[in-house]
């Protein structure tokens, strides 16, 4: 038990930690493209309420681009909530 108290605190310090650089990636990253580009710019984006996707952008390109991100991110959103279901039920084995 008291293993449990000393390695809790550690994770949130690494998750918060984790947090803080990929925000700070991000922003760092949206910085660099706003200096390097010349002005002009396309944007696009999904919003999903329920099953229904709202999408949205500057550009039929941008549009593209947002909807194939969408589908993707919510494949690989079905994969992983299957997971534990697939490691219970024994049809998926972990190399090993």
């Amino acid at each position: 038990m008291e293993g449990q108290t000393v390695l809790f605190p550690k994770l949130v310090i690494v998750g918060f930690a984790l947090l803080f650089i990929g925000v700070m990636l991000i922003f760092i990253g949206f910085l660099y493209s706003a200096l390097k580009s010349s002005g002009t710019g396309e944007a696009g984006g999904v919003i999903v309420i329920g099953p229904i996707p709202i999408i949205f952008g500057t550009s039929e390109r941008a549009v593209k681009i947002a909807v194939i991100a969408a589908v993707l991110l919510m494949v690989l959103a079905i994969i992983l909530m299957l997971l534990p279901y697939w490691f219970l039920r024994g049809s998926f084995k972990p190399a090993g």
